[in-house]
């Protein structure tokens, strides 16, 4: 299977691609620098040069599954939050659909679901993700929404918690994050869910297979 990767360049980006090839999936790496691929291809990737802000539908062509694990980050603007992780994630699922892509999964957040009640720096993010969340469950299209807690560079531990709703304060690896993400293509259980994500004491794929 040859699974599009948005964010790819980013630290769960490159995260997901190694777990993506020791799981027997093909990444192809979407990147909007062609310096960048070099290294990426390096890692077992393929790459495809393609801008969230722009036309995503050639690279979504090449693609069985989508892992959209893009952001615009924290040090951008309003303006490029709703670009990206808003208006960026929807162009991607109707490019998705539009070519019969398999599966999409989304890497969102813990608090997506109340951004009121989150610090005004993360309203903006949130209220974004949530449209984008949102907009993926009404796509007709198979999908699955991962919302981790605080992530960190920690090495990953392979054992998390998963549920409708686990502790908002907690916080997880990128990297076992990144076995989630690349888990869910392929999980039954994790079939048009979206569910959130901690550190935890369980075994990625039984905390995956728990969730119904």
């Amino acid at each position: 299977m040859k699974v599009l990767i948005a964010g790819a360049n980013g630290s769960t980006g490159r995260l997901v691609i190694d777990k993506a090839v020791k799981q027997g999936y093909q990444p192809i790496a979407m990147i909007r620098d062609p310096k960048q691929a070099e290294e990426l291809e390096q890692k077992g990737a393929q790459t495809v040069i393609a801008d969230l802000e722009g036309d995503v539908s050639e690279a979504v062509q090449l693609a069985d599954a989508v892992i959209f694990a893009a952001g615009s980050g924290s040090s951008t603007g309003d303006d490029k939050t709703i670009a990206i992780d808003q208006d960026g994630a929807k162009k991607l699922i109707d490019a998705a659909k539009k070519h019969k892509v398999k599966k999409f999964v989304m890497l969102s957040s813990i608090g997506t679901d109340s951004p009121e009640r989150a610090p005004e720096e993360m309203k903006l993010y949130l209220r974004s993700k949530a449209v984008a969340d949102e907009y993926l469950r009404n796509a007709e299209i198979s999908y699955t929404i991962v919302r981790p807690g605080a992530l960190t560079d920690d090495e990953g531990k392979g054992k998390i918690a998963a549920s409708k709703s686990v502790n908002p304060e907690g916080s997880i690896p990128r990297e076992d994050v990144a076995e989630v993400l690349v888990s869910c293509l392929s999980e039954p259980s994790a079939q048009n869910q979206t569910f959130e994500i901690i550190s935890g004491d369980r075994d990625i794929s039984e905390a995956i297979q728990s969730i119904m």
